[in-house]
């Protein structure tokens, strides 16, 4: 054989070889939790973000994507593509049957990593967890696992691989947030040593900025004076930022005045003090010792999340060293809307020490809230949108080419399995109900008409269905309200009244679904 034919034959094999065996993507998923809507930079906020803002900035922005309004089912919907009431991890009150609650996955119900696993991928869980069973014997290769959560200096209860740690002892150099980058970048660094041939997918959950408003001093010394101006003003300064940015505008929603935590415990006001409001109150309205004290606390907030940010960005360094940001898809967004929650919990809240400290249990409450879930009504736990509405960053060099651009196609947290199964080239489970969520791959490219047919909520009481631009939603024990959100995103104007037949077709939807996911709950 003549040298030049060989030569031809050789690479043209290689060629065919290289089509078959592409580069796979890396996967690396972060979760914040109880971070609101405006709470980014690239979102509208004052907060400093600067690397979530650079990967908004060279990839997309969503603006109009979903999580369930809480932790623990939006985690079952990220890890298997499920609404979580298909997969007993969230019930349905008023309807017969529990839906699960907190349960046990049905066994058709894998975790995305076990899908993962075949097609050739390590997983690599670090922070939170909130689902039934362990990290690694779900499927993840290597876990950190912070299950306290009340404790971001001293947690009592954490794990490596599924085995408890001991107690970190009060006193110690030790931060949540920044331990779980610690750990990302351990797993991370171990996988180019061992595994360097195998893609990865990491998920990240932070425990920032969930209660308690817990934060290094010396990002805290950053916001000192930044919020002495009042919930207010902040709002409405975020409120035009997002405008600035290029957002859709929405009109600001009016502050719900009455509006305060879901679960009330006064005895735990009574614990915090005179200084602490239920209620988001004018600001005008406050002393001048609760105006320092509530400027403080979202000094706390905006430290954790400017603190999450830094880490993340640690991370991405580490990405861009070894040569693998390029080909990694990045994925962020937060669990549920910011939190009007108020309450005491762990070690209890001690008022002489320093506002975010250990000794200290601060939780953001209705005032702040309302401003992070800028420019929407309600919060955490609510199914309006200032409950379930998230930022979604999606940031991938290789495939993503557009830059600084949106999308406003509606999309959920049910749609995350899906895609990354799609570009992975893992496959589904093999058994059990057909999963909801879409992949968004489309979306990379461009928005679309009918992404999903319908979207659809429950959570303690509050329901909610979304169909081609309208949305019934309904609080607790309340009547069904009716708005257009392809023109009334705030949910200002309730046309229940006005519209009672197209109401009553979307709650009739909204029960079909609901009696078909308590079904595949039984299965």
């Amino acid at each position: 054989m003549k040298p030049l034919l060989f030569l031809l034959i050789l690479q043209s094999a290689f060629s065919l070889l290289a089509q078959s065996n592409p580069e796979k993507t890396n996967i690396l998923l972060i979760l914040a939790d109880d971070l609101g809507y405006s709470d980014l930079g690239c979102y509208g906020s004052e907060i400093k973000t600067p690397h979530l803002d650079s990967l908004a900035t060279n990839g997309l922005r969503f603006t109009n994507f979903y999580n369930t309004a809480r932790c623990w089912p939006t985690r079952a919907a990220l890890m298997t593509g499920y609404y979580p009431q298909q997969v007993r991890r969230d019930s349905i009150k008023g309807k017969p049957g529990k839906g699960g609650g907190r349960g046990k996955r049905p066994s058709w119900a894998p975790l995305l990593p076990s899908l993962l696993k075949p097609a050739g991928y390590r997983s690599y869980h670090i922070g939170k967890w909130h689902l039934d069973g362990m990290p690694v014997a779900a499927g993840f290769d290597r876990s950190y696992y912070l299950k306290d959560q009340g404790r971001f200096f001293n947690p009592r209860t954490h794990y490596l691989d599924d085995k408890p740690l001991p107690t970190i002892k009060e006193g110690t150099h030790f931060y949540g947030t920044t331990e779980l980058a610690n750990r990302a970048l351990e797993f991370l660094k171990e996988h180019d040593s061992n595994h360097k041939n195998s893609p990865f997918f990491t998920y990240l959950a932070f425990a920032a900025p969930h209660f308690p408003l817990h934060a290094l001093p010396a990002d805290i010394a950053n916001y000192e004076k930044t919020y002495t101006s009042g919930w207010g003003t902040i709002r409405k300064q975020r409120h035009r930022r997002m405008s600035e940015l290029g957002f859709p505008h929405i009109a600001l929603s009016p502050v719900m005045p009455d509006l305060g935590p879901p679960y009330h415990f006064p005895g735990h006001l009574k614990i915090l003090g005179e200084n602490e409001v239920n209620r988001p109150l004018p600001w005008t309205s406050l002393t001048a010792p609760q105006k320092n004290f509530q400027a403080r606390k979202m000094a706390i907030h905006a430290a954790m999340i400017d603190r999450m940010d830094q880490e993340i960005g640690r991370i991405i360094d580490h990405l861009k060293k070894t040569g693998q940001f390029d080909n990694t898809l990045i994925l962020f967004l937060s669990d549920n809307g910011a939190s009007a929650e108020i309450m005491v919990r762990d070690d209890g809240h001690d008022s002489k020490a320093p506002m975010g400290s250990a000794a200290t249990y601060l939780c953001l409450g209705p005032g702040w809230s309302t401003t992070a879930n800028t420019p929407f009504r309600k919060h955490k736990t609510w199914t309006h949108e200032g409950g379930i509405s998230t930022p979604l960053i999606a940031h991938w060099p290789k495939r993503i080419d557009s830059k600084q651009e949106f999308r406003h196609t509606p999309a959920h947290a049910i749609d995350i399995v899906p895609t990354i199964l799609e570009l992975t080239g893992a496959k589904p489970a093999d058994k059990g109900p057909p999963i909801p969520g879409k992949t968004l791959t489309p979306l990379f490219r461009a928005d679309t008409a009918n992404h999903h047919e319908a979207l659809w909520w429950s959570h303690d009481g509050h329901h909610a269905i979304l169909q081609n631009g309208w949305k019934a939603v309904s609080s607790s024990k309340q009547p069904w309200e009716l708005y257009h959100l392809t023109n009334d995103r705030s949910e200002n104007q309730d046309l229940a009244a006005r519209h009672p037949d197209r109401l009553k077709k979307l709650i009739t939807l909204w029960n079909e679904r609901a009696d078909q996911y308590l079904a595949d709950a039984k299965k």
